[in-house]
């Protein structure tokens, strides 16, 4: 059988196409990405975060704006969830944070929905208004302890 350097070639370029693919779902899937400089930092305190994890999502409108940095408890044993947003953004300070879950696996992630004051948010400021995720534990729980009450 006789070798050939264009069928070598193509078979070459074929595999280094699939690594690169692999390569970019990797990374893609992995949640990593380049962060730049100066990114507006914010607080936000929650009773119960579920899931959430560092690098989740935060959205604004269904867009991407940002990233969780840290999840942490504070003081007074709440979750304090350190949010890394663009900083073109310009939040009122009035802002409201969700924690809400995206897609079949489950993925939770922060929505922000921005409110009408004039004053925007400043790095370091801690967004007031939150709403924690809903554990479906608690709420089937919930549930069955009311179906047995009748």
């Amino acid at each position: 059988m006789t070798e050939s350097p264009t069928r070598d070639a193509l078979v070459g370029l074929f595999v280094l196409a699939g690594f690169l693919a692999i390569a970019y779902l990797s990374v893609s899937l992995g949640g990593a990405n380049y962060r730049g400089e100066g990114g507006l930092e914010v607080i936000a305190t929650f009773d119960e975060v579920g899931g959430l994890k560092p690098r989740a999502q935060v959205v604004v409108g269904g867009v991407k704006v940002g990233q969780v940095d840290s999840v942490e408890l504070d003081e007074d044993l709440r979750a304090r969830v350190s949010l890394d947003l663009d900083p073109s953004l310009n939040l009122p300070s009035d802002t409201s944070a969700s924690i809400l879950t995206q897609g079949i696996l489950g993925d939770q992630y922060i929505a922000l929905e921005p409110g009408a004051e004039e004053i925007p948010l400043s790095p370091g400021d801690e967004i007031q208004f939150t709403q924690g995720a809903l554990i479906l534990e608690r709420l089937i729980g919930k549930l069955v302890q009311n179906i047995g009450v009748e």
